[in-house]
């Protein structure tokens, strides 16, 4: 081997750098060209997300600026709707009660009148019964006395005998 100086050691190395940086420099070029092609790429791709998503999502603003007041509206009239049958019901609970409590009142009514009726009427039968009854008891033991002395008249004129008839036996007067 040739001999080898300083110099010409140190011109290898530059050259062997020279040639490492120029290879990086390459290197670094083909990462940036496919980096920037990618970028270009995603744009593309963002562009077209972009160009069919903001159509659709104008369009949902808009549906919601449409629907929002009427959904709002909606809800006040709902919430109306059920304040005024909370009203009718507690009207209709109201009512119910004092119809009941009517109801329960001429019930009451109804009992006594009716219990009034039938307590007469079992006096009245009462007081028909021992009227009648002591009435029509002297009127048989007159009629039975009547008969006895009919009998006795009878049986007296045929044999002068008072004959005893079985009637007799139970009658008293």
């Amino acid at each position: 081997m040739p001999n080898l100086d300083n110099q010409t050691i140190q011109l290898i190395i530059i050259a062997v750098t020279a040639a490492a940086v120029l290879l990086q420099t390459i290197i670094l070029l083909a990462i940036f060209l496919s980096v920037r092609k990618a970028a270009r790429s995603v744009a593309e791709k963002i562009e077209d997300l972009h160009s069919s998503v903001m159509p659709l999502i104008s369009d949902t603003r808009e549906v919601f600026a449409r629907i929002s007041p009427k959904v709002e509206a909606a809800a006040t009239d709902l919430a109306g709707i059920v304040q005024g049958l909370r009203k009718q019901t507690e009207e209709m609970e109201s009512t119910a009660t004092d119809m009941l409590e009517r109801l329960r009142h001429q019930t009451n009514r109804l009992d006594a009148m009716f219990s009034g009726v039938l307590d007469a009427a079992d006096r009245a039968g009462g007081f028909v019964a021992d009227g009648v009854g002591g009435v029509l008891r002297q009127i048989s033991a007159l009629v039975a006395g009547g008969k006895a002395i009919v009998e006795s008249l009878r049986t007296f004129d045929q044999g002068r005998q008072p004959a005893r008839s079985r009637g007799d036996e139970d009658t008293f007067v």
